[in-house]
């Protein structure tokens, strides 16, 4: 009896033990049957869970009678047990409880459960950081009280050498910021926003492309997390050139093609919206020249959060799984000081890049100028002829040793630009994230600023747009637009306010202006008052008394206006121009792509509480952006949808 009781235990807890684990997959869609990428599922009760793709598509191995919790934002969380079956497809219905995100430009701050949620969870953390470091208090293993500094400075680190950082270590090796804090210090740029400008006065109009993309991924984090948007976050530009458009590839001699389209302001019928497109020509990436890539990694004390230099590591592993043999790497980290933690190494030892990578821990404080020195002496020692030289910075931006102003970081970045090295900033983490000091760095170092929230945003920065991101065809682009008085009452550009240029900058090659990566598609929208129109938006200017200003009919009464660019190519410092007329013609058939983007600008107008959105709501964007889904193949206009569904 007692050596059956005893077969039956073990039997018991071998099947516990070894209960069987499969590998299960499915699609997650909301009830009209749309992918829902960026949702989550997890174990319940574990913290195994995953990110669904943008075909709506996870896998995640589980045992049977395990339940999988899957949730999106705006959405019910839905619980399945785990069966025989490896296949579970799951439809998530829409919440009723519209409070789950609170979106607003002014006024008081509410947040969501999630955002609480978060709170509760950082304030658990740190009480319990402070237990384990009181009870380690006398181990030899701890290094709580002590503060060791960085001593690399300038001297290079051996390849793959582990660096000491200021900050407590726990017993398991992490590193514990001891400034932890909840308290939001975000900073941006203030924005005037721009206003209608009368043609007789002010024909000109010139300013700066902008392939930056950061302010759309940081506005969906703040959505999805329920925060409040601050308005100068909120970057029309940005928010439109996020996306990729149905634009006609050059086939001149020229990087990029430009089109037109032209129709009725979806939000005010008395004006005409313009939409200028240009699309950078495609270049396939084993058609590139080698690459001589520095990451400039962050990891001081203010890195430590999960959304940041892990996410990072594994961003940049993303970008590792890219490079060719002709490439090469070198890792350049900053906290308390600078240091090389790897020489530059070919992109066929990928164990190699990945392990230094696997290396790095946060702690200590942020010397950022530093940091840019050395990674940019790096480059330039290591600097290939007609190649791609490059720089990627990833940070917070929140630099407090040295050099620390934004004037300090431009200065700074001005000179190292001369070098030839091209710079790419990319954005982690919340609360303290210094978008303002990012975005000038990436204006004055010939580069671009992303912000990385998720891994799928990381997937589409360093996965599906490698080349444009990392590679450029075109530098200094600059438009100036000429408007036909005769016909164009008022003007004004939407978006744009930090890129606009000086009229005598156009061909002025000592000004800097953006650069256009391989496929890169740039945006712009201009909202225009017809001669005759009857407007509130242009105020009366007295006569001039020295200048003629009367309007008349000339031989150009079909021209809208003239739109001129200038761009350099990458390894040069003289200007080509381009010239195209814009005739006075509403487009036939206005494109899935003109709804689209007019949706968007329309979204950051209400967001920005704008006076030029015509007391608009949310259902026109929405109307707007449903007629401009298009083909949509991986789901971001959807998402698009999704996120102004939720802040209704």
């Amino acid at each position: 009896m007692k050596k059956l009781l005893l077969l039956f235990m073990m039997l018991t807890i071998s099947n516990q033990l070894f209960a069987q684990e499969i590998a299960v997959s499915g699609i997650v869609t909301d009830d009209s049957g749309l992918p829902l990428p960026g949702a989550t599922v997890f174990i319940k009760g574990t913290q195994t869970g995953t990110t669904i793709d943008f075909d709506g598509k996870y896998e995640i191995k589980a045992q049977q009678g395990q339940k999988l919790v899957f949730s999106y934002v705006g959405y019910k969380t839905k619980e399945v047990t785990v069966g025989s079956s490896s296949r579970i497809d799951v439809k998530l219905k829409t919440s009723t409880e519209l409070s789950e995100v609170v979106v607003m430009a002014h006024g008081r701050k509410s947040y969501s459960n999630n955002y609480r949620s978060q709170e509760r969870k950082i304030r658990r953390q740190q009480r319990r950081d402070a237990r384990r470091a009181k009870r380690n208090k006398n181990s030899s293993q701890v290094l709580q009280g002590q503060t060791t500094e960085v001593t690399i400075n300038s001297n290079y680190q051996q390849p793959g050498q582990q660096i000491t950082l200021r900050g407590r270590a726990s017993l398991n090796g992490n590193i514990h910021n001891s400034n932890s804090s909840i308290t939001n210090t975000e900073s941006y740029k203030e924005i005037n926003e721009n206003i209608f400008k009368r043609t007789a006065l002010v024909p000109l109009s010139t300013f700066s492309i902008d392939v930056d993309k950061a302010s759309y991924s940081n506005i969906r984090r703040m959505i999805n997390n329920g925060q409040e948007i601050p308005v100068d976050a909120v970057k029309i530009e940005e928010m439109i050139n996020y996306f990729n458009y149905d634009y006609v590839q050059p086939t001149d001699e020229h990087p990029f093609a430009v089109q037109t389209e032209l129709g009725t302001t979806p939000w005010n019928s008395q004006t005409k919206l313009l939409k200028i497109g240009l699309q950078g020509k495609e270049i396939p990436l084993a058609e590139t020249p080698p690459s001589n890539f520095t990451f400039l990694i962050d990891i001081s004390g203010s890195m430590s959060s999960q959304n940041k230099l892990p996410l990072l590591v594994a961003a940049f592993k993303l970008m590792v799984d890219k490079l060719r043999p002709e490439d090469k790497v070198a890792i350049v980290v900053y906290a308390g000081a600078a240091g090389l933690v790897l020489k530059p190494t070919s992109g066929d030892k990928k164990n190699k890049i990945r392990n230094a990578l696997n290396k790095l821990s946060a702690g200590g404080s942020t010397a950022g100028g530093q940091g840019i020195e050395l990674a940019y002496k790096i480059a330039s020692e290591n600097f290939v002829k007609d190649g791609n030289n490059r720089v990627i910075l990833a940070t917070d931006g929140d630099f407090n040793v040295g050099n620390t102003s934004v004037g300090d970081m431009e200065t700074l970045i001005e000179e190292k630009r001369k070098t030839g090295v091209f710079l790419s900033v990319l954005g982690f983490g919340y609360g303290n994230y210094k978008d303002d000091k990012l975005e000038a760095l990436a204006a004055k170092g010939n580069g671009n600023h992303a912000y990385i929230d998720t891994m799928q945003e990381a997937n589409k920065i360093f996965g599906q747009e490698f080349g444009g991101t990392l590679y450029t065809i075109a530098k200094d682009v600059k438009l100036q637009l000429e408007f036909n008085p005769t016909i164009v009452q008022g003007y004004r550009l939407i978006g744009y306010e930090n890129r606009l240029l000086a009229d005598e900058d156009f061909k002025d090659d000592e000004k800097d202006a953006g650069e256009l990566g391989s496929g890169h598609t740039v945006t712009a929208l201009y909202e225009i008052i017809p001669v005759g129109a009857k407007t509130n938006y242009l105020k009366e200017v007295d006569s001039l008394k020295y200048t003629k200003t009367e309007i008349t009919k000339s031989s150009y009464s079909n021209e809208l206006l003239t739109v001129k660019l200038r761009y350099k190519k990458p390894t040069e410092d003289t200007s080509i121009e381009l010239k195209e007329v814009v005739a006075n013609t509403l487009t036939e058939n206005l494109s899935s792509d003109f709804n689209f983007t007019a949706a968007v600008a329309l979204y950051g107008m209400q967001l920005k509480s704008s006076k030029y959105h015509n007391n608009t709501n949310l259902e026109t964007v929405l109307t707007l952006a449903e007629q401009g889904r298009g083909k949509d193949s991986n789901g971001y206009r959807a998402e698009f949808i999704r996120l102004v569904s939720s802040t209704k």
